[in-house]
């Protein structure tokens, strides 16, 4: 068999419900690597916000911000920066709003404002995370790669005229913002074509809205059990949930992924 490149998602995919990876997860990913495969994080964290991750689980490949940075063997390959002038007219308006914003560096994330601490609290903590530090020059100063807004659906579609961003929605009271041309699945194809990997022998795994393109676009894009109707929409096969040997299951499902020739 050719090499291939996975690409997983963090939250709701390599990690379970109680923030932990699964025995079975942690065995795919070692014969996966044996095997010769590329083996990729794909996540909407920034590198701040995956280093544990990346640690624990032994990951030299990962992409980062919803796909803003690309990494191989720990080295940056890829960079896509948010357009600053368009960044900083949303942010106006947001503010205006009374919307909270955030920005997010490789290795750092602050807030901008303090309209609602609880709102930014809550979506933070849903994925092991804190109450972003309060920095208004942060941007100013920084890369940035991606940034946070906390506004529920009610706003959806209400920044659509902004043509070099876009908006993934992440948590019920908060979307990334992120490239308009940039995604998790534009960064794996760059990847896989520095490598010499086709785009057929991408195998993905995801269950949230932001990796609706990354399961559409690959060879085989699977989703997790634990994702809603729409994305497991896009994807070519649906396994368990990520509580439930997810991972493990499609992969021995796909059996001969866990040799080359």
């Amino acid at each position: 068999m050719r090499r291939k490149l996975f690409a997983f998602d963090i939250d709701g995919t390599l990690l379970d419900s109680n923030k932990q990876a699964l025995d079975s997860t942690r065995e795919a990913l070692e014969k996966l690597r044996k095997a010769g495969h590329l083996v990729t994080i794909a996540t909407g964290r920034s590198r701040f916000h995956a280093q544990e991750i990346i640690r624990d689980l032994d990951f030299t490949n990962y992409i980062l911000c919803n796909g803003a940075a690309g990494f191989l063997d720990h080295e940056q390959v890829y960079k896509n920066l948010l357009d600053r002038d368009q960044l900083d007219a949303f942010v106006q308006e947001a503010h205006h709003e009374q919307i909270d914003t955030a920005f997010v560096s490789l290795d750092n994330i602050k807030r901008s404002s303090s309209n609602d601490v609880t709102v930014m609290e809550e979506a933070m903590h849903s994925f092991g995370a804190v109450l972003p530090e309060l920095d208004q020059f942060f941007a100013e100063e920084q890369e940035i790669y991606q940034a946070l807004a906390f506004f529920d659906q009610t706003y959806d579609g209400k920044f659509s005229s902004y043509d070099k961003i876009r908006f993934v929605r992440w948590h019920e009271n908060s979307v990334d913002v992120v490239p308009k041309n940039g995604s998790k699945a534009a960064t794996i194809l760059h990847l896989a074509e520095q490598v010499g990997i086709p785009h057929e022998d991408i195998i993905s795994f995801g269950d949230g809205q932001n990796d609706r393109e990354m399961l559409r676009m690959s060879g085989i894009g699977i989703a997790m059990g634990n994702a809603v109707p729409e994305v497991q929409a896009e994807a070519k096969m649906v396994t368990d949930t990520n509580d439930q040997d997810g991972i493990w299951k499609a992969l021995k499902e796909l059996s001969d992924f866990f040799t080359t020739s």
